[in-house]
């Protein structure tokens, strides 16, 4: 990897330390930058954050680790091994799909297994599927092999991939693709959720992101005991191990900017901290609208960039009763799907169903939850900000409205065994992580907001500002935003960052 030499060594500070902004610290470091990772909170981990409550503890954001290789890497980085300080978990099924009807689809870690859960549907779905993984392998293959890390900083970039793209279909949608191989309904809605686990509607996201499918049953989907809170404890571990300075409860107020370069950041304590370059790891829009405000005629933003995630309710809560027949990952799904969607990201209005995402760590990590006691997580697309919803309202309305389905359906009894039970809405995520309009996942993955036309990794006007993370190039969920990292990294080096994959 190339070294700048330690006379010459460059002052590097990073903003926001999520996983994007961790990932992009231990590769400066990697090259030979004095790196400084400055935190608003007062923890590392972004979105990543872990509660404590009654003996309970939950990850608050990120439950779902594939693509494991991504943070192999990180310790290779500096000649460690992963496995030193952490245990990732292989899970099987990969997720449980609980449908309106009372039916239910494991999607299992084998294919041979998957194939045996279709055919209980519609035994012509099994070779509709193999079909569908193959189309999901040819686009991983460019997608994700070729594309994701390199940079799109330029136009020629984009336009040089067009081919491959056309002949992959991606101008067709998630939900095209997929129905294109599967005919039963039911079936179609497991395998088009993917979108929504980065903040698109499978219904208008570009077909490239089926490279899911096959990412999922090429690596697996994992879980790191301890949960993702342990994961960013070893990396900040990794972090101050090689040098990297961590500033936590560091609110940053300004780029500072000299002529058409940044020379550091200003923080809201009046502390100016000098760099060479500087990173940003938050919202691209936070950052052009609330951190750069002199020069904001130079960083108008087209307006094709503006269609934004949906947001989400998270609901936290244990219970005094153990769950064991339910999976570690649970999908439950609600009577409506497409219309239910189009509520969410278009009209962003409430609806009164909804489709949730149970997270039960405690399946695998038991010490989640006291004895006899189990912790839970459960996700639930809402509008975003853009929506007129009062949540102040709708908070505990939508809270009484999960547990009664949950009760009437996997979770019998909840609501007489529930305890510690807390939520976070799209407001929270606006106010503690500073999401543009509490956007669970920055800007959507359609077609026309991805690669060249989603926030580039590096600024246009100032040439020594970069972006990693959710709302830049490749993407949200954590293959993407770590994957942000290299193309940084190729950005600086003019070296290509292998996929690992």
């Amino acid at each position: 990897m190339t070294q700048i030499h330690q006379q010459e060594a460059q002052k590097a500070v990073v903003i926001g330390a999520g996983f994007a902004g961790i990932a992009t610290a231990l590769r400066l470091r990697a090259l030979g930058y004095q790196v400084t990772l400055l935190e608003r909170l007062e923890s590392l981990g972004g979105r990543a954050q872990v509660f404590q409550r009654g003996g309970y503890r939950h990850d608050a954001g990120p439950t779902v680790i594939t693509a494991p290789f991504l943070f192999d890497e990180l310790f290779e980085l500096f000649d460690e091994k992963l496995e030193d300080h952490l245990e990732f978990v292989p899970l099987d099924p990969f997720y449980r799909f609980h449908f309106a009807d009372g039916s239910q689809f494991d999607y299992r870690a084998s294919i041979e297994d998957t194939l045996a859960e279709i055919r209980r549907f519609n035994p012509d779905d099994a070779d509709g599927y193999l079909k569908l993984l193959e189309k999901s392998k040819e686009v991983y293959d460019i997608g994700f092999k070729q594309l994701v890390h390199r940079p799109f900083t330029r136009v020629w970039d984009m336009v040089k991939q067009v081919p491959a793209l056309l002949m992959l279909k991606c101008y067709r949608t998630v939900s095209q693709m997929v129905n294109n191989h599967l005919k039963h309904p039911l079936i179609r809605q497991a395998f088009s959720i993917h979108p929504l686990l980065v903040g698109g509607n499978p219904f208008k996201t570009t077909a490239i992101y089926t490279l899911i499918h096959y990412l999922e049953r090429r690596w697996g989907v994992f879980f790191c005991m301890g949960g993702t809170g342990k994961l960013v404890d070893e990396l900040g571990a990794l972090m101050r191990r090689h040098g990297i300075e961590i500033q936590l409860g560091a609110d940053v107020d300004e780029i500072v900017l000299d002529g058409k370069r940044a020379s550091g950041v200003r923080l809201n304590s009046g502390e100016v901290i000098d760099a060479d370059i500087v990173v940003f790891g938050g919202d691209p829009e936070t950052c052009y609208q609330h951190l750069l405000p002199a020069k904001k005629p130079l960083f108008s933003l087209p307006k094709i960039k503006k269609q934004y995630s949906m947001g989400l309710y998270v609901l936290y809560f244990g219970t005094r009763k153990l769950y064991p027949d339910v999976a570690h990952h649970s999908i439950w799904m609600g009577p409506r799907f497409k219309e239910l969607l189009a509520e969410i990201f278009d009209s962003k209005k409430m609806s009164e169903d909804f489709s949730l995402y149970l997270h039960r760590p405690t399946a695998t990590d038991k010490s989640f939850a006291p004895e006899d006691c189990e912790s839970f997580y459960v996700l639930c697309p809402v509008p975003n900000l853009l929506g007129d919803v009062n949540w102040e309202t709708e908070g505990p309305m939508l809270r009484d409205r999960i547990v009664s389905a949950l009760e009437e359906t996997i979770l019998p009894e909840l609501s007489s065994v529930i305890e510690e039970v807390f939520w976070m809405t799209p407001e929270d995520f606006a106010s503690d992580y500073r999401s543009m309009h509490g956007a669970g996942f920055s800007i959507e993955p359609r077609l026309t907001q991805s690669a060249w036309f989603r926030f580039h990794n590096r600024d246009s006007a100032v040439s020594n500002l970069y972006f990693v993370g959710a709302g830049t190039h490749p993407g949200a969920g954590l293959p993407g935003v770590v994957s942000s990292a290299k193309v940084v990294e190729e950005l600086l080096t003019g070296v290509e960052v292998g996929s690992g994959g």
